[in-house]
């Protein structure tokens, strides 16, 4: 995939020094993990900044379904629209920040059968740079890392609540 680069925002350079994965066990089956997942107004139930996530009116977790949902970091609050890129049941979903076309930042989550139960994997990668993201190297590399320390949080409450509600 070639990364694009927009004029007006920092100057990343090489663009795979901002993408990371993290992966956690679920003791659930993969269907019901991207039954769970792919239902993005679930995803305030574990994540530390995303609420109010629905997709569009009529829409689903299908490729090209668009959603919304409000972010937070820190003092900061803002409505991020996504597209859905990809809708594996039991194998992967993944969606595009600001679109498939144009996105700024993809998030992928894997799913493969592990014991009894899920190995979860949860991808950040950067698409291209933006002012939204920060003016500097600085600005995004402090992004990358706060968002590494919500994918681990969002993972750990993720496993947790399917332990405390588990569906088969």
């Amino acid at each position: 995939m070639s990364t694009r680069v927009v004029q007006n925002g920092p100057d990343l350079g090489d663009l795979s020094d901002f993408t990371f994965a993290r992966r956690t066990w679920v003791h659930a089956s993969p269907s019901v993990v991207y039954e769970l997942i792919s239902d993005v107004s679930m995803i305030a139930t574990w994540s530390p900044n995303a609420s109010d996530v629905t997709y569009d009116d009529g829409a689903g977790p299908h490729p090209g379904a668009w959603f919304s949902g409000r972010n937070r970091k820190g003092d900061r609050e803002w409505t991020a629209r996504s597209q859905v890129l990809e809708a594996r049941p039991g194998a992967g979903f993944a969606f595009v920040v600001g679109g498939v076309d144009d996105g700024i930042v993809r998030w992928t989550w894997t799913m493969r059968p592990y014991g009894d139960g899920t190995e979860v994997s949860q991808e950040w990668r950067l698409l291209r740079t933006d002012p939204v993201l920060g003016e500097t190297r600085g600005d995004v590399e402090e992004l990358r890392d706060y968002m590494v320390i919500s994918v681990e949080t969002t993972l750990v409450s993720l496993a947790r609540w399917v332990g405390e509600n588990r569906r088969a």
